[in-house]
C-alpha cells in the first residue's frame, strides 16, 4: 500500500524493532530512548555541546569551536518531536549535530516538559520562556537576534509554529524563519491524509489522535497555540520551510498550513517528501530520499542568509 524504497523499509524495520509489549508510559519512553540512541551518531569533532538553563528551562547548545562571530551566533532554536509525550535532548542530538556542523551556527534545543504529566500549555510556555531569555541576552553565547530561526519536527514543528503565532499576536518580534518538518498542527480529522495514511509506517492516524489528546489534557476548547491550524489570521508570520512526508497521516497538516501562509502573503517553501514516512529524519545517510530532504533544508537555510558562512 505504501510505495517506500527498500532503504526506507529497512529503516522502518530497524525503528520498529525497538517496540515492545510494554505499552505503559514508562515503557514507551524507554523504548523510544533506546531507538533514538541506536540512530545517534558520535558527536562530530570540533563541536562544542553544553547543557544549561534559559528562562528556567533546560536547554542544550551545539556550536563549532570557532570564535563567536562579531555580531553574535546565527541561531536555530530547536524543538524536538515525540508527540509531546516522549523524547528530550538526547533523542534529537542527531539532527542538532548536523545543523550546527553543516551550517556553522549555534543550535539551542529545548528540553520542554512532557505530557500527560504536563499538558498544554506547559511545553508551549517553556518554548516562549526560552525565546524571551534569548531576547534578553541571557545564556553563555552571544546570539545575533536578526538571524534567529525556530525549527522543529512533528510535535516540535507544532511548537515552533505556535511560538510564531504567539509572538505575532503579542506584537513582538518574530523569528527570521520557521522550519517545520512533518508537523502536527491540529488539522481537522477529515483531512485526506488521515484516511489515506491511517496505518502508515511509524505513525498511524490513531497514534496522532492519542498523542494530541494527551497533550491537550483537560484544557477544554483547544487554542491556536496548541493547534495552529485553528488560527484565523496568518498575516505577519515569518517565512517558512515546511517539509511533509507522503506516507504520513499528518501530511495534510503541513500542506494546509503552507497554503494558508501563502494565501496571507508569507513566503513559504513546501517540500512534498515523496516516498517519505513520518520520523524519517533519523535515516540520514541511509535513505537517498532523506538525504535529498536534508540537502533542500540546508540549502534553504543557507540561501535565505540565515546561517554563518
Amino acid at each position: 500500500m505504501y510505495a517506500i524504497s527498500a532503504q526506507l523499509a529497512a529503516f522502518v524495520q530497524k525503528t520498529e524493532s525497538f517496540s515492545s509489549d510494554d505499552v505503559s508510559l514508562a515503557g514507551l519512553r524507554q523504548n523510544y530512548a533506546r531507538m533514538c540512541q541506536a540512530f545517534t551518531p558520535p558527536k562530530p569533532e570540533g563541536l562544542r555541546v553544553s547543557d544549561f538553563s534559559l528562562g528556567g528551562v533546560g536547554v542544550r547548545s551545539y556550536h563549532p569551536a570557532s570564535p563567536t562571530p562579531a555580531e553574535g551566533w546565527p541561531c536555530l532554536l530547536y524543538m524536538h518531536g515525540g508527540g509531546w509525550v516522549v523524547g528530550g535532548l538526547d533523542s534529537h542530538d542527531f539532527i542538532c549535530f548536523e545543523l550546527a556542523s553543516a551550517l556553522n551556527v549555534l543550535v539551542i534545543a529545548i528540553d520542554y516538559r512532557l505530557a500527560p504529566e504536563h499538558p498544554f500549555p506547559a511545553a508551549y510556555e517553556e518554548c516562549r520562556a526560552v525565546w524571551w531569555a534569548i531576547q534578553a541576552g541571557q545564556g553563555p553565547q552571544a546570539i545575533n537576534l536578526q538571524r534567529l530561526v525556530v525549527m522543529g519536527d512533528s510535535a516540535g514543528g507544532n511548537l515552533a509554529a505556535a511560538l510564531c503565532l504567539g509572538l505575532r499576536d503579542a506584537g513582538q518580534p518574530v523569528p527570521r524563519a520557521q522550519v517545520l518538518i512533518y508537523p502536527g498542527l491540529g488539522g481537522p480529522a477529515d483531512l485526506p491524509s488521515r484516511q489515506d495514511c491511517r496505518d502508515a509506517p511509524l505513525l498511524s492516524t490513531a497514534d496522532t489522535a492519542t498523542y494530541l489528546a494527551l497533550y491537550l489534557g483537560e484544557s477544554g476548547r483547544p487554542s491556536p497555540y496548541a493547534m495552529p491550524l485553528l488560527a484565523e489570521d496568518y498575516n505577519g508570520l515569518p517565512q517558512a520551510f515546511i517539509a511533509v512526508a507522503q506516507f504520513d497521516p499528518l501530511r495534510d497538516d503541513g500542506m494546509l498550513y503552507a497554503e494558508r501562509l501563502q494565501a496571507a502573503g508569507v513566503s513559504t517553501l513546501l517540500y512534498p517528501g515523496k516516498g517519505l514516512v513520518h520520523g524519517c529524519l533519523r535515516a540520514r545517510g541511509q535513505v537517498a530520499q532523506v538525504d535529498r530532504l536534508y540537502d533542500y533544508l540546508l540549502d534553504y537555510l543557507k540561501g535565505e542568509g540565515l546561517t554563518q558562512v
